[in-house]
């Protein structure tokens, strides 16, 4: 459809000829079934039209399609009002202000129904925030509604433009850093918000923000500081007290964490919110039994709290009994449900039917949340595999034949894809004397991203980077990730998408040692597929996605092998859960490290694991998980055919693609 017939069918809705817009945007919705923009026009349409349950269902297919587009709630909850139902219609209303909170109308629409119930105390909470967007220039509400959109390049321009007539505005400065966050330029965003907390020290939506942007980078104790000088200015608000408690985790003090998380919940009684990070927190202590009991206190609070069934069921030993089941299904049904809610449901429901052996129910759900989270992503498999094969056109030998950078060999990096065995790897090594596990640390995607602002194309511009550039790399590589260790001589890095950046790596620190976790396509792939990532992973929204990123991935480590020899080891998770002590031994050998028997009874090692697999490296080595794919293979088609043939037959008894 072409823009100009796209204004003519709008100007029929301004000129009040809701039948023949109506008209037009069916005829063209028969070409482009999923046009949400058309969608959309029709769903007004028919509300004019007072055709309520057609509009509904228009609503509902768009909203399918585009899980973040915020007008179509505030449709939705037009359409409600319309219809006398005000309470469904304030939950639409909700939604939308959640999804795009530049939407007057729809915190209007709330306002209004809060009142008329006698909702007093929402109801100032809402006016507040009307009146704030209200005072906000016609600009900036423009930049909101772009950002809530997806157009970031949009938003930063109209934003910059803006901030030029009128420089330093605080909600301008905040804007601009929310935009850098999401393009993951968390540098610029953090000077930024640093900047505005200064200029604006009562700013508290800014100091927020700010503590997010530092969690992300993983300054814990920075962000910790500025939760406190929330807390301290307000000492009443459970929203700051639980914002230290949540900083307080990052940083390792549980201890006094789940304190704060106690006295919010004496102010705020069963909030489930609070519960379920504070199940998080007693997970990650090791506190199995515990977090249970506070994700299912929870669910007594809000039936419909998604997190919580998904929190148990990320603990993947646990099993739902046959009451939480009939809840999540009830819950699931809602159509005021929030659309976070409902992909931790999705995914939560598949999970306690694979363990009914309802394998095509399952599959069923866990596609439901994948295609949720794939409609919210900005993923783009052609880019990523054109990203990884720049690295293989770069990176030859020469590169690596004169460079020289810092000399430390405290790293060893843990590379591959989520949820092939790289953390039952850092489990073991970390039980070791002389090695501190850490987590996931973001410095080396950080220093690429950098690169790619820089003046050259990343990863050509590495051969620009001189001797005294590289040692400066990797120097301030070993000083930034100080914060994460205790006095082990040597620490483990355990990003998995490092394995794009081990040219780089191996110029800044030549001497780190790096591994390879990998594990069986199907097995690593599927597994990828059924988990629910907090961020960072977006190939593993379908299949095929991530089919194609394991190949890409495959042929970028073989040019590794061939470019770098002997400078990775490669560690095949079937190899170490059929022969653990072998597998153990060779990855201490390949590190300089002398055998300790605690890397073979790894699971007795107490620590702490953010990652999904913290309860499985609380036990012994098993192998219920290698073959789980099996019970999915009729659906796998997608995969198998992405992956190709050149991989598969590196494995055996893999059945061929149709």
């Amino acid at each position: 459809m072409t823009a100009d017939r796209l204004a003519d069918i709008r100007s029929d809705i301004s000129a009040g000829n809701f039948s023949k817009a109506l008209n037009a945007a069916q005829a063209e919705l028969e070409q482009t079934p999923d046009n949400s923009e058309l969608l959309y026009i029709a769903a007004v349409s028919s509300r004019y039209l007072s055709h309520f349950d057609q509009a509904l269902a228009e609503l509902s297919r768009l909203k399918s399609i585009a899980p973040e587009y915020g007008r179509a709630y505030q449709e939705e909850g037009h359409v409600y009002r319309a219809m006398g139902q005000d309470t469904l219609a304030l939950g639409s209303y909700r939604q939308a202000g959640q999804i795009n909170p530049s939407l007057v109308a729809s915190f209007r629409g709330q306002l209004e129904i809060l009142l008329a119930l006698g909702h007093a105390q929402p109801a100032a909470v809402v006016r507040q925030q009307l009146e704030q967007l209200l005072k906000t220039p016609k600009p900036l509400l423009a930049v909101m509604d772009l950002i809530a959109e997806g157009k970031l390049l949009k938003a930063e321009d109209l934003c910059r433009a803006f901030l030029k007539k009128v420089p330093h505005h605080p909600e301008a400065v905040r804007l601009l850093a929310e935009i850098g966050v999401k393009l993951g330029v968390l540098d610029d965003a953090d000077f930024l918000l640093e900047s505005l907390v200064l200029m604006s020290p009562d700013n508290n939506r800014a100091r927020m923000d700010y503590i997010q942007v530092l969690r992300k980078q993983q300054k814990y104790e920075a962000a910790l500081v500025q939760a406190k000088t929330l807390l301290e200015r307000d000492p009443l608000n459970p929203q700051f007290r639980s914002l230290v408690a949540i900083e307080q985790m990052q940083t390792g003090d549980f201890d006094d964490a789940l304190v704060n998380f106690d006295r919010v919940l004496e102010q705020v009684p069963g909030d489930a919110i609070t519960l379920t990070s504070k199940g998080h927190a007693l997970k990650t202590m090791g506190k199995s039994a515990q977090a249970i009991d506070t994700y299912r206190r929870a669910i007594v609070s809000r039936s419909d709290h998604g997190e919580a069934y998904y929190s148990l069921a990320n603990l993947k030993t646990y099993r739902f009994d046959d009451a939480e089941l009939k809840g999540m299904l009830a819950a699931e049904q809602s159509s005021g449900l929030l659309v976070t809610d409902r992909i931790y449901l999705y995914f939560a429901l598949a999970k306690a039917l694979e363990d009914q052996a309802d394998f095509d129910r399952a599959f069923f759900y866990y596609q439901q949340g994948n295609n949720l989270k794939q409609a919210q992503s900005r993923y783009d498999a052609d880019k990523m595999c054109t990203e990884m094969q720049a690295h293989i056109d770069v990176c030859g030998p020469e590169l690596f034949a004169q460079k020289s950078g810092c000399d430390a060999v405290d790293p060893i990096f843990i590379v591959g894809l989520p949820r092939s065995g790289s953390t039952l790897l850092e489990q073991i090594l970390s039980s070791h004397s002389q090695v501190d596990g850490t987590m996931e640390l973001p410095n080396i995607l950080s220093l690429s991203h950098r690169l790619r602002r820089g003046p050259g194309e990343y990863p050509q511009s590495l051969f620009d980077l001189d001797k005294s550039t590289l040692r400066e790399l990797g120097e301030a590589y070993i000083r930034d990730t100080r914060v994460h260790r205790k006095d082990a001589p040597y620490f483990i890095d355990k990003m998995p998408n490092n394995f794009r950046h081990i040219g780089l790596i191996r110029l800044i620190l030549p001497n780190a040692k790096i591994i390879d976790a990998r594990r069986h396509p199907l097995s690593c792939c599927f597994s990828g597929f059924k988990q629910l990532f907090a961020e960072g992973q977006e190939f593993s929204y379908s299949l095929s996605n991530i089919g194609r990123y394991y190949r890409d991935y495959v042929n970028l480590m073989d040019h590794w092998h061939q470019v770098l020899p002997g400078a990775v080891l490669q560690v095949q998770h079937e190899d170490v859960v059929a022969g653990l002590e072998t597998q153990v031994q060779r990855m201490l050998e390949f590190c300089g490290l002398p055998f300790e028997q605690a890397c073979v009874d790894f699971h007795k090692t107490e620590r702490l694991v953010r990652t999904p697999s913290s309860e499985q490296v609380r036990q012994p080595i098993f192998s219920t998980s290698l073959e789980q794919w099996r019970n999915f293979d009729t659906h796998l088609s997608p995969l198998k055919v992405a992956l190709g043939d050149d991989i598969m037959t590196r494995y055996p008894n893999i059945p061929p693609a149709p």
